[in-house]
């Protein structure tokens, strides 16, 4: 019997191909404009509530880089795409409970979203076991508010100030600190949240100098991100398509 959730149907095939040209003609004309290596970005998948199969096919097209952002669809999902036998580079996107470290560190190679101290300590001493560090990128809240997640810029907070939490990185020894991630505020422009962040990042590097990767942009703000030095944008529905209903 086959499976269908690994299944790649001919026509979804595509029209995931149809989209990822579509993207990466965008990530090219926008490093052009920006003058800069398109080598430099990297363009990260975002297949939550879409199948297995959608990431079988993306790997086959050539996609390197997945994100996933809720660990309950994203262990089954990590697993079925293992099993047939592609093996793309996971990022796990979305807001981590510290309970969940034990599960993301077994399948992520990427966390973007570490956000405290507490959560660092636990990915920390979950992925003790693992054969290399956990790579992980800081989320900052660009508008100070950590209520949405991210740690704050200029804040002692020894918990969320996001030189707490990127020292706890950094000297975690299971852990590589990579850089930031950040998304823009409700409510904000992308042009003022990306030149915020462009400011943060810049005074992050004075700190840590090879922590240098920016996640930062979605499929509609990517051109600006990628302006404002993004080194990784995530991708969804401009790649895939209208998002499946959570359940």
């Amino acid at each position: 019997m086959t499976d269908s959730s690994t299944t790649v149907r001919p026509d979804r095939r595509a029209e995931l191909a149809a989209g990822l040209a579509r993207v990466r003609a965008r990530i090219a004309d926008a490093c052009a404009a920006a003058g800069r290596d398109r080598a430099e970005v990297t363009m990260i998948a975002v297949t939550k509530t879409y199948p297995a199969s959608d990431v079988l096919a993306l790997a086959d097209l050539g996609v390197t880089d997945v994100g996933e952002n809720r660990d309950q669809e994203a262990a089954g999902k990590a697993a079925e795409v293992a099993a047939a036998g592609a093996t793309p580079r996971w990022h796990f996107i979305g807001r981590l409970q510290r309970n969940k470290a034990r599960s993301v560190v077994r399948y992520a190679d990427v966390v973007q979203s570490v956000d405290s101290v507490r959560l660092v300590r636990a990915l920390d001493t979950a992925a003790a076991g693992r054969e290399r560090p956990l790579t992980a990128l800081v989320q900052v809240s660009i508008d100070g508010d950590p209520a949405r997640g991210g740690a704050v810029p200029d804040s002692a907070d020894p918990d969320v100030g996001l030189g707490p939490v990127a020292e706890a990185v950094a000297s975690a020894p299971n852990l590589r600190l990579a850089g930031l991630m950040a998304v823009a505020p409700l409510g904000w422009e992308p042009e003022r949240a990306f030149a915020r962040l462009a400011e943060v990042a810049a005074a992050f590097r004075t700190v840590h100098p090879g922590a240098v990767a920016l996640s930062a942009g979605m499929s509609g703000d990517l051109e600006t991100a990628i302006r404002y030095g993004a080194t990784h944008v995530r991708v969804g529905s401009a790649l895939l398509g209208m998002r499946p209903t959570l359940r």
